[in-house]
């Protein structure tokens, strides 16, 4: 069997389960049974006559042979897409821009960047979606978003190791601080020493066990690097959650800089001294190549928002 008999539907398929990271996920979005995704990803590797996925404990990784197909499947699905568009009589959306986002970054960054572009450049549509850093990843790979912004913590590694490299630009570097109440003893001055923040109540994600160590995620709203077990009194997800516990004396947590100018009243949020340096990247990251115009004002406006923060 030949490249060329690939169906449409298992190009699809495969497309989703590139961004999903899992046959389970894909099926999930698709509606689909995990087994007859299972069939469509076989029936597409038999046409290409390679494996096309790495099946892991973790989900998959796409093998040598799995990007060239991604890559050409992105294009092809894009242009079927765009073709059934104009078909149907449905204008063609050449200024449409897709972004992805890590949370922090869409309470005021993305927003405002938003913003801006619309009263420069109305004809331009962005459509958005917040993601985790390997979900972000996966959608560029996969050519569902154009554009990632990224958080980045020390060593700084890339955001994968799949080749070609994405292409990274650093918007912002800054130092990671903590929220507290503002009626808190610690809320008193204009900073925190580190060796303050040991046996605290902290206010972490969700995807952090309760009573996490010193490794756990340092997104999580644990300070890193505590030398101790800390005690985690609450978990949540989503940051508004998270601050209005701190608001209400419930515990800390860590805040990067981008969430500074939107925390509620009854929040102080302050600088830690001491200890490791605990410095935050806010990353946009793309694939490479050329940048069609509408992308490359969406970058221009999140760039110069960052650098007027």
């Amino acid at each position: 069997m030949a490249f060329t008999d690939a169906s449409l539907t298992a190009l699809r398929v495969f497309r989703e389960v590139a961004e999903r990271g899992t046959l389970t996920a894909a099926a999930t979005s698709l509606g689909y049974t995990q087994s007859a995704v299972s069939r469509q990803i076989a029936s597409l590797e038999r046409a290409a006559g390679a494996p096309l996925l790495e099946r892991r404990h973790d989900g998959v990784r796409l093998t040598p042979a799995g990007r060239v197909v991604l890559r050409h499947a992105a294009a092809i699905v894009d242009r079927i897409d765009a073709g059934a568009r104009e078909l149907a009589g449905l204008p063609q959306e050449p200024g449409t821009v897709r972004l992805g986002w890590f949370a922090s970054a869409g309470a005021d960054l993305v927003p405002r960047a938003l913003e801006a572009l619309r009263a420069t450049h109305p004809a331009i549509t962005v459509e958005s979606r917040e993601g985790g850093t390997p979900a972000l990843v996966r959608a560029l790979r996969a050519g569902t978003v154009d554009l990632a912004l990224l958080g980045s913590g020390p060593p700084f590694r890339p955001p994968d190791t799949e080749t070609p490299a994405l292409e990274t630009e650093i918007l912002d570097e800054q130092g990671l601080c903590v929220a507290v109440p503002s009626g808190h003893p610690l809320a008193r001055g204009d900073y925190i020493d580190v060796a303050d923040l040991h046996g605290q109540r902290w206010i972490a994600g969700s995807g952090t066990a309760a009573g996490g160590g010193a490794g756990d995620s340092t997104g999580m709203g644990v300070w890193p690097g505590l030398d101790e077990r800390p005690e985690i009194a609450h978990s949540a997800r989503d940051w508004l959650a998270k601050l209005g516990l701190v608001a209400a004396g419930c515990g800390l947590t860590t805040v990067p800089v981008l969430l500074t100018g939107v925390v509620p009243s009854g929040v102080r949020v302050l600088p830690v001294r001491g200890g490791p340096n605990e410095q935050r990247r806010l990353l946009l990251a793309r694939l490479p190549g050329p940048l069609p115009e509408p992308v490359a004002l969406l970058a221009r406006a999140l760039r110069r928002i960052a650098l007027t923060r």
